[in-house]
Parts: C-alpha cells; sequence; structure tokens
C-alpha cells in the first residue's frame, strides 16, 4: 500500500509505494536519464530522445522547471533501498484553473513488465488528485504503443480518440490516442 508522503529539503514531495521510492529527479541522475531517453527501446514511443550525455542538460532543466515555475511534477523512481534511477514519471502542463495536468512515463527495460510503472502511476495519480486538485489527467500515447494503451486503461483512463498522422517522427507521420482519467 501506499506509504504517508514526506518532502525533501527543497519541499519536493517524496512518496512511497511497496516497492518503489518517487524522489525528485537530481542533477546527479543525469547519466542514466541519458541512458533511458537514448535507449532506442524507450525513445521508441517516447516523444523526446537525446544522442549524447550533454544534451540531456536540457531535459534536467526541463525537470526542475516543471516543479519552480509549478507547472507539473515529475519523479524519479527508484527500488527501495536503492537510489538509482529506474524510470520517472509526472504531471506536465498543469493548468490549475482548469484543473488538469498531462500525465508521462518511461521506465527502463529491465524493468518492464513487472507492474513497476502501474504502482507508480496509482501513486502520483492520488497524489494529483488530492494535493493538485486535478479533476482532469490526460495521456497521449502513441497508436502503435499498445503496452502503453493497456497501462492506461488499466489505470481506468478511457480512450477518448485518435490523432491520426498528427506528428512526424523520424521522417513518417505517427498518430497519438488520447486518454483521460477524470476524478468524480
Amino acid at each position: 500500500m501506499f506509504r504517508i508522503n514526506t518532502k525533501s529539503a527543497f519541499g519536493f514531495p517524496v512518496l512511497q509505494t511497496n516497492r518503489l521510492e518517487l524522489r525528485e529527479i537530481r542533477l546527479a541522475d543525469q547519466m542514466q536519464v541519458y541512458l533511458a531517453l537514448s535507449n532506442p527501446e524507450i525513445i521508441r514511443y517516447y516523444g523526446v530522445e537525446y544522442h549524447s550525455y550533454l544534451a540531456t542538460g536540457e531535459q534536467m532543466n526541463w525537470y526542475q522547471n516543471l516543479y519552480q515555475n509549478k507547472t507539473g511534477l515529475w519523479w524519479a523512481l527508484t527500488l527501495n533501498n536503492f537510489s538509482e534511477l529506474i524510470g520517472a514519471c509526472g504531471f506536465y502542463n498543469l493548468q490549475a484553473l482548469h484543473r488538469k495536468a498531462e500525465l508521462g512515463y518511461w521506465l527502463l527495460p529491465n524493468y518492464w513488465r513487472q507492474g513497476l510503472m502501474q504502482e507508480a502511476l496509482e501513486r502520483i495519480i492520488v497524489y494529483g488528485q488530492q494535493h493538485l486538485n486535478l479533476h482532469r489527467i490526460e495521456a497521449y500515447a502513441e497508436t502503435e504503443n499498445k503496452a502503453s494503451g493497456q497501462l492506461l486503461r488499466r489505470l481506468g483512463f478511457q480512450h477518448e480518440g485518435t490523432l491520426t498522422d498528427t506528428e512526424i517522427k523520424h521522417g513518417k507521420f505517427i498518430s497519438l490516442d488520447i486518454f483521460a482519467l477524470l476524478n468524480r
């Protein structure tokens, strides 16, 4: 089950599940972020990719700016009792006035198919609804990414439609499925 939230020294919410600690993404995590966001298995369906460690600094700034500007929060996923980042998840495009945000996530392939991301997302969704007052959480998944669509459905998200040929990625059009979870 979920453990009580604690706060980091900088006020960032630290969340716990049975197997995970979700904490602030730190500068020391940059190598793990680079390894993930340059990994062909992860970026195959992910909207961000980096081809150098140095370029990944842009992503690290993005994570920090979300929290500082109150436009979102992203957590580092770590196994309990281990500090090494194995994935990340969080909210972005947070719109307090409209009580909504977008959900994003990624996980290193060695940890796929173990239910870890579902466990993490269940926890941050509760946090978002209770502490960020979110009514609507949106998620976009490439239509070909069946695993992500299945995960969102297991979490109670409803498929609201498909944005057909909405972006060009690696020279080809991709379509995005939009999912939403409403806090009723």
